[in-house]
């Protein structure tokens, strides 16, 4: 132990920053796929226009949703305590993101077998499902983890969960799902209106706009909900930071306004807001003047400061408990052993590198614009 370069303090924060990048490369890579999927309905209105929007995302989905799989593989390797909770506490919610998700490549297969326009048009539902569900509920996770989740822990550490599916569909948890849907339409619809072009460029762009202009709204209100009247954890002991895992050794009490407390000691954090609703109005203007690529910036800022306003609020919380606050998961308190942390860290150094170049890679492939044309050209467009 006494060999590792690096405290076990520093290592939970590096992953505590590592699991956000990782969450935030998921929204920002797989989010245009999840924002297209979600406007296919809307932006395309015959079968070539909604094989232009399909074979935008088509070559390369498969590859962005790596992030959420490495994002998950974080939290069950790095955080064992909170995936623990959470994957339980969520089953049924994690079910419905995996059964829409797994609608997208089964849509993508199957849509082309048949030429009947009613079977294509089920398919292209089932892609809006694929798109819109896990972008609903993705927020909706969020903004239960901000209120609480009624979960337990018994003097052995093993985790028992009160609530229910239905339950987490409060007012604020609601508000946050849609957030994060306006988020990531956002992003799609600025993919669409880069890379295509016509009649489905000008709806992308359309939409783009309004979406834009609702995440401000939907995160301003969010925000302010925060503020005046929702209760946040404060830890009230003196935790080790360099201690053991163990949940049930400090005192947490509920403060309204609690969620702010961070902004209060680090004014700096201040930063993320301002990035999620300076990105989402740099979008909105973008699309305005058809700068797509300005637009996707903008979008691509406004997911960062978005999520990133999520993690400032929260830390050092993982998980806060509704039912028992003092046996919330914490940064100090929820994390793997020190000799993990460092070997997944040596890991994560050589193999995320490979990934980005990859991922680098595969879009100076198939970067250009699609078309109906150059679908015409590909035997294996979708």
């Amino acid at each position: 132990m006494n060999n590792i370069p690096l405290d076990y303090e520093t290592l939970r924060l590096i992953w505590w920053g590592l699991l956000g990048i990782l969450l935030m490369g998921f929204a920002i890579m797989d989010g245009f796929d999840l924002g297209a999927g979600a406007l296919l309905p809307f932006v395309a209105r015959t079968d070539e226009e909604r094989r232009v929007v399909i074979n935008l995302v088509g070559p390369t989905w498969e590859g962005n949703q790596v992030w959420l799989v490495l994002g998950g593989g974080a939290i069950f390797a790095a955080w064992p305590a909170l995936y623990a909770v959470s994957f339980s506490g969520f089953y049924l919610a994690m079910i419905t993101i995996l059964l829409a998700l797994i609608l997208r490549p089964v849509g993508f297969k199957f849509r082309g077998k048949l030429k009947d326009p009613r079977w294509r048009s089920t398919w292209d539902w089932a892609l809006f499902i694929g798109g819109f569900v896990p972008a609903l509920i993705f927020g909706v996770a969020v903004g239960n983890v901000l209120l609480g989740v009624p979960f337990a822990l018994d003097e052995t550490l093993r985790p028992s969960y009160a609530g229910n599916f239905f339950g987490l569909l409060r007012p604020f948890a609601l508000l946050s799902g849609l957030v994060s849907v306006a988020m990531l339409v956002t992003h799609g619809a600025a993919m669409i209106a880069l890379r295509t072009d016509g009649p489905v460029a000008q709806r992308g762009r359309t939409y783009g706009r309004w979406a834009a202009v609702a995440t401000v709204a939907l995160f301003v209100v969010a925000g302010l909900w925060i503020g005046l009247g929702m209760d946040g954890y404060v830890v009230t002991s003196v935790q080790d930071m360099n201690g053991p895992s163990n949940p049930l050794v400090k005192t947490v009490s509920r403060v309204t306004g609690g969620w702010l407390a961070n902004y209060s000691a680090h004014p700096w954090m201040m930063l993320a807001p301002v990035l999620g609703v300076s990105g989402a109005l740099i979008a909105m203007v973008a699309f305005g003047r058809s700068a797509f690529k300005t637009a996707l910036f903008g979008s691509t800022v406004a997911i960062f400061g978005i999520i990133s306003t999520a993690g400032m609020s929260l830390f050092p919380f993982l998980l806060p408990s509704s039912l028992d606050p003092n046996v919330s998961l914490t940064v100090w308190d929820a994390s793997s052993s020190h000799l993990t942390l460092f070997i997944m860290l040596i890991a994560t150094v050589i193999f995320l590198p490979l990934i980005l170049a990859y991922t680098a890679w595969v879009y100076r492939v198939m970067r250009g614009t699609v078309t109906t044309i150059s679908i015409g050209r590909n035997p294996n467009a979708y």
